[in-house]
């Protein structure tokens, strides 16, 4: 064998950056072990499961935001029949665990003007912050500079959206309409699938009208399976479907409050979970207990494979963008129940009509956020 071919036949090891993969690792261990010295198994649970969530999102490339982007603007279903699989796959645990057993509860809404303005604005938001309530955190945690203003900006947004909600809420609306509720727990769970199946068949005739890809990808489906199944671990820690942005809301109000701002006036912060949020530690919230976790994992599975964060600062334009589609998504997500995680994801997972709104409401938004691209010089594609 020739020195040419031993060469060519070495394997190449992936280039470890250690100070962020030990910071990373370091980080989730020490949250670990406070939860354990306050007796919290179930927060443990959550941020591992966070934590891999985060390596899953970076290692698969799964997207939201870029899947609807391809769904509108070419008719390619593919990320978005993986959205549906991802979805199929916790309501599999959710509906029927949360209608029969005691503790346990769905991601469920109202529907009304609150939920639809805030549907339609966080999708404006998503498309010019190119990343939703996950795709954030992981970015973020994967070393996106640019992720860093969305996240910023999704956080202040999610605030003003606190003090906003009960005013909206007060316009009226329908009470939450669960399909268990209707059909009890096997009939709930077999009318969502059928519902999930209907949107894919509209999903596929879409991309053949259009001439263009549905068939999901090996690492689509790689990811859809493994979210899904990371998900129902979330349910089953938390015994809540797992939700984004209730976290980013609780961080942006503790900095305000430590800023001297007095939310004792404002009505959201007076209800009994935000109250409790609020005064409590943030390791003492669900919701930021996996998304540390995410930032992470996610932080974990980039500087695992490559040289974290070495990319240069984007133009002004594109960080102006994620500003503003930071701040629409953190006030759109407040309003509208949560993100494409806790509204769309967590709602259709528990059999909740208002998945379904928060979707309908969310498209029509993306399409203007697609269009408003060009104005950032970012791509419509």
């Amino acid at each position: 064998m020739t020195i040419a071919a031993t060469e060519s036949a070495t394997v190449r090891l992936p280039r470890l950056d250690w100070p962020f993969l030990i910071a990373s690792v370091l980080a989730t261990a020490v949250m670990i072990a406070l939860v354990m010295i306050d007796g919290q198994p179930a927060a443990v649970a959550l941020i591992l499961l966070g934590f891999a969530l985060g390596v899953a999102f970076l290692k698969t490339e799964f997207s939201f935001t870029a899947s609807w982007r391809r769904l509108i603007t070419r008719g390619q279903a593919d990320g978005f029949l993986g959205g549906l699989l991802l979805i199929a796959i916790a309501a599999t645990a959710v509906v029927p665990v949360a209608k029969l057993v005691p503790g346990f509860g769905g991601a469920i809404a109202p529907i009304g003007p609150s939920l639809i303005i805030g549907a339609f604005v966080f999708g404006i938001g998503m498309q010019l912050g190119n990343g939703c309530g996950s795709g954030t955190l992981y970015t973020v945690g994967g070393g996106s500079g640019r992720m860093i203003i969305t996240l910023a900006f999704f956080i202040a947004g999610s605030v003003i959206g606190s003090l906003h909600l009960p005013a909206f809420l007060a316009l009226g609306g329908l009470d939450p309409i669960l399909a268990a509720d209707y059909l009890g727990p096997w009939g709930g769970l077999a009318a969502t699938w059928a519902t999930l199946a209907v949107a894919a068949v509209a999903g596929i005739a879409l991309a053949r009208k259009r001439g263009a890809s549905f068939k999901p990808s090996r690492r689509i489906l790689i990811g859809a399976v493994l979210i899904g199944l990371l998900s129902i671990g979330v349910f089953a820690a938390g015994h809540h479907p797992w939700s984004v942005t209730f976290g980013f809301t609780v961080w942006g109000a503790k900095l305000a409050a430590l800023a001297g701002y007095d939310f004792s006036g404002a009505e959201f912060w007076q209800w009994a979970g935000p109250k409790h949020a609020l005064g409590d530690s943030i390791l003492g919230d669900t919701s930021s207990l996996t998304d540390l976790g995410m930032i992470f994992g996610a932080m974990a599975a980039a500087a695992a494979t490559a040289p974290f964060a070495r990319n240069p600062w984007p133009p002004v334009g594109s960080l102006l963008a994620a500003a503003v589609g930071g701040l629409l998504m953190g006030w759109g997500a407040r309003l509208g129940f949560g993100c494409n995680i806790g509204a769309f994801v967590g709602g259709l997972a528990s059999g909740s009509l208002h998945g379904w709104v928060w979707f309908a409401a969310a498209l029509p938004g993306c399409w203007i956020g697609i269009k408003l691209r060009p104005l950032f010089g970012l791509s419509r594609e």
